[in-house]
């Protein structure tokens, strides 16, 4: 093979010379890393790039995302980044609105006086009829029509509410809702009714009356008896008779407390009767 001119024209040294710088310039572009680095370059995990909405001096010991500033993780860091892009204040403000819109609904009374308002509206948009006027218009009657259906409807509705709200509030307790002013008064019921029963002990035909029966008693604010009621009988109809005399008898009970007045104007219990061997009556609320 024939060399190129400008080889056949150096020396021998020349030549040496300027294989030897180039070997050397191969050499220098590489780089000796240690095996653990070199590990390490293996083992990293991919960065991604995201924003943050706060900045820290301290720098991460260990990079899990690629930011435009360092951050080092804090709070609940350890479980990781938010999966969703909605921030936290976003997310309990969804809650809180939620909740202000249960807390915004209509009770039974507010929407009661809405319908009623918007009844008298309706009346009070329909023109009343000229007295004066003899022939009136087929549109004029119908509409005076409406009209007064409208006022019938109203007054049945303003009728119902006025018995509504002359009811008496009542309120029945059973021993899982028992608050301390009406276990306390129902307590003193309690006694007063086992007294009664025990002193003056079931008989019939000279013999005493044993058995369970369940009653209910509902007691008006002053103490009286409004109404007894057995619930389940005992199997015997003389027993059952004289459990509601026993009811009545033990009564009245005494004035409600200004707590209970509040809240009640009627309070409602069931018990459950027990006339025992021993000749006493045990009541379970």
């Amino acid at each position: 093979m024939k060399l190129p001119s400008f080889l056949r024209n150096m020396s021998v040294f020349t030549i040496a010379l300027v294989v030897s710088l180039a070997v050397h310039a191969v050499l220098l572009t590489i780089r000796f890393v240690s095996p653990e680095t070199f590990d390490r370059m293996l083992n990293a995990q991919p960065l991604e790039i995201i924003l943050v909405n706060a900045q820290t001096d301290e720098k991460p010991e260990e990079s899990k995302a690629v930011a435009q500033v360092a951050m080092a993780g804090g709070g609940d860091a350890d479980s990781g980044r938010a999966t969703s892009p909605t921030p936290y204040s976003a997310l309990t403000r969804l809650g809180n609105d939620s909740e202000e819109a249960q807390q915004s609904e209509e009770t039974p009374r507010e929407r009661q006086n809405r319908m009623l308002a918007q009844l008298r509206q309706a009346v009070a948009d329909y023109p009343l009829p000229d007295p004066r006027k003899e022939n009136p218009s087929p549109k004029e009657i119908a509409q005076e029509e409406k009209r007064l259906l409208l006022v019938q409807q109203l007054a049945e509705m303003e009728m119902l509410v006025k018995l509504e709200n002359e009811r008496p509030k009542k309120r029945y307790v059973s021993p899982a809702t028992q608050d301390s002013p009406f276990a306390l008064y129902l307590d003193n019921v309690r006694r007063a009714i086992e007294e009664r029963g025990t002193a003056r002990f079931p008989e019939q035909n000279g013999k005493k009356i044993y058995g369970q029966l369940v009653v209910t008693v509902l007691i008006n604010f002053d103490g009286s008896i409004v109404d007894v009621q057995i619930d389940r009988s005992s199997g015997n109809l003389t027993l059952d008779r004289i459990s509601e005399a026993i009811v009545y008898a033990a009564g009245p009970f005494g004035h409600f407390t200004p707590e209970i007045r509040r809240t009640a104007d009627q309070i409602g219990f069931t018990s459950t009767f027990d006339f025992k061997r021993d000749a006493t009556l045990a009541t379970h609320f």
